[in-house]
């Protein structure tokens, strides 16, 4: 079993404006033991040698920002990471080390019509929330019907240690596993509710689906990429479906299928409406004495009311005149 980087955090090392200002004054006094002794006196020859080792030490000054890192390796071994803000002063021997460096991912908005990219520089490791946004990709839902859909993950780096040394890119390891967490969650809904389909693995058929349980299926793809990348050091804060839809090959008969099941619905609620108001109009009639009509004449009424209730037209009245026989 390999050994997991343990990340510590170098909080000594806050001193870079010392280290400033002794290599200043170094330097002034080099000038002027140069400038007003004899130049090759033993005190110049000191403060010239000095000076050199104050440019060597200026190489090891960092300036970090809010939410900023930088990974330190000495001659290959993990010395520390180094969090921000401040101005520190390290082994000048010291190199900052980050394999994602110049990496860059999609971000999930746009601003003037050009496509954000997150990128590490500069060997800094970013700790802020950022999006990742891995564009559109057709996944079979459990049915088989295929679909296409995105998501934006909102994630930070929590262990710097783990996100150097672990894995090789950690931010081309996330996007590899964004893609493969949601194939495998995605493979698990229907598009729509269907019949007979368990999407919670407890042998019951329920009513889940991709659209009509987006946010416990949202749920299910940051837990299944956080599993895949702890290792990493990275957390998923969260994420979100921003885009889902049949493939263009089905969409047009998943169209059609959705209007006739909208008909069909529509005409059940209008046949049972109709149905209680026939029976509610019998009942009226039977209750006040109105009319008194023999089974012939109830299914002739039945017929009428009916016909008038669910037809797609107005109904034009006729009126009759004499008797019904």
């Amino acid at each position: 079993m390999k050994e997991q980087p343990v990340e510590k955090i170098l909080t000594t090392r806050q001193n870079g404006m010392a280290v400033l200002l002794l290599a200043i004054a170094i330097y002034i006094l080099t000038f002027v033991t140069n400038v007003f002794l004899y130049p090759y006196s033993i005190l110049s020859t000191v403060f010239v040698l000095l000076s050199i080792l104050a440019s060597f030490l200026l190489a090891g000054l960092k300036v970090l920002k809010p939410q900023e890192a930088i990974v330190l390796t000495l001659f290959g071994n993990y010395v520390g990471t180094l969090r921000g803000p401040g101005f520190f002063a390290v082994n000048p021997l010291c190199t900052a080390f980050n394999p994602a460096a110049n990496t860059k991912l999609s971000q999930s908005g746009e601003i003037g019509g050009k496509v954000r990219t997150v990128s590490a520089s500069n060997k800094r490791i970013s700790l802020k929330n950022m999006t990742l946004n891995n564009g559109r990709q057709k996944i079979n839902d459990c049915l088989g019907n295929p679909v296409e859909i995105a998501i934006a993950v909102i994630w930070r780096v929590s262990d710097t240690a783990k996100a150097v040394f672990n894995v090789d890119n950690y931010m081309e390891y996330l996007s590899l596993q964004c893609d493969s967490a949601l194939r495998n969650i995605v493979r698990i809904y229907p598009y729509d509710a269907a019949p007979n389909v368990d999407t919670t693995g407890d042998g019951q058929a329920d009513e889940g689906s991709l659209q009509g349980s987006s946010e416990v299926v949202a749920q299910r793809i940051r837990d299944e990429i956080q599993a895949k990348v702890a290792d990493a050091g990275l957390e998923i804060v969260d994420a979100r479906i921003t885009y889902l839809a049949y493939a263009p090959e089905i969409a047009a008969a998943m169209l059609q299928r959705q209007q006739a099941q909208a008909v069909i619905d529509a005409r059940t609620m209008i046949v049972d409406s109709a149905v209680g108001m026939v029976e509610m109009a019998l009942e009226r009639l039977r209750e006040n004495q109105v009319v008194d009509l023999d089974e012939e004449r109830k299914a002739a009424m039945v017929s009428n009311l009916l016909v008038v209730l669910c037809g797609n037209r107005d109904a034009q009245p006729v009126v009759n005149s004499g008797s019904l026989y």
